[in-house]
């Protein structure tokens, strides 16, 4: 029997298009997810082993372990327990033969983070490091999908609004993560032992990505960046943030600032054989969600 490949964080952005792409490669892959709904019968319904388990139950990931070739491990960062977690998962993987795991962190993991969750995404690299299973560490940069949280705002005031200033990043797509994802689980040994750090196509500011939003819905959107403090009660409403999730924003938002965040690179069309997704294209794919 085939062994498969393990998607963890599978309805999440990154999860759902690492399969995707996985699947179209005809690479058969298990599914774990919190809970069973509508999102992961949907993966089912395309050829997808679908488990239910919780990436803090040791006992469960053994489980769920088994007869997996390559995992890609993604811990929800508005969660604390990463590090405990990752030590589970590393420990499982091992006892199972597991061959290769991709760790989604993220860019401003290092040991001097403010963030808790930045700094316990450092712990838990080092953790799998020493872990005896060979590791690919994957470090994005913001997301593209930070402009979604900004939906309703655009929709009822025209406006985009966040503790950025004028820095300018590459946003980098669920969807191109996705297909770096599946790229290296399908063939790992390459890329064992190794960090990428992942950018979109063109660094820009939340100025240009407010007149790119503005030019694609007919309307005009306008970047109105605040101070940190001043963004903590959107955090906690808007973002639907706990204490340590909010740490994390306000803490990274100083990172952005400070350039954890930007630079550009070609890791991504070095490892998928395809640039990433130009912003414009994002938001164009995207316009239904904005108007």
């Amino acid at each position: 029997m085939e062994k498969k490949v393990l998607i963890t964080g599978a309805t999440g952005v990154t999860g759902r298009h690492a399969i995707g792409n996985l699947l179209k490669s005809g690479i058969p892959v298990r599914a774990l997810v919190h809970q069973i709904d509508d999102r992961s019968k949907e993966l089912e319904s395309k050829g997808v082993e679908v488990v239910e388990g919780d990436l803090s139950d040791f006992n469960r990931l053994s489980e769920v372990l088994r007869d997996v070739r390559a995992a890609y491990y993604l811990y929800p960062v508005q969660v604390p327990g990463i590090v405990e977690s990752t030590a589970y998962f590393a420990q499982a993987a091992l006892e199972q033969g597991v061959e290769a795991i991709v760790n989604m962190s993220q860019a401003p993991a290092r040991r001097a983070s403010v963030s808790h969750a930045a700094q316990n995404h450092w712990i838990a690299e080092n953790v799998f490091d020493r872990s005896g299973v060979p590791v690919t560490h994957l470090k994005p940069t913001l997301f593209a999908e930070w402009l979604l949280y900004s939906a309703r705002s655009i929709k009822t005031q025209s406006a985009i609004s966040y503790p950025f200033g004028d820095i300018a990043y590459a946003p980098i797509t669920g969807e191109d993560q996705g297909r770096v994802i599946a790229a290296i689980l399908a063939d790992p040994k390459p890329h064992a032992g190794k960090s990428y750090q992942l950018f979109g196509l063109e660094e820009l500011t939340q100025y240009e990505i407010a007149d790119m939003v503005s030019e694609v819905i007919g309307r005009k959107i306008t970047y109105y960046p605040v101070d940190i403090p001043a963004f903590e009660p959107t955090v906690r409403t808007a973002l639907m943030g706990n204490d340590y999730f909010t740490q994390h924003i306000l803490a990274i938002s100083q990172d952005v600032l400070d350039g954890y965040f930007s630079g550009t690179n070609h890791n991504v069309e070095e490892i998928t054989g395809k640039k990433p997704i130009s912003m414009m294209d994002f938001i164009i794919k995207n316009k239904s969600v904005l108007i």
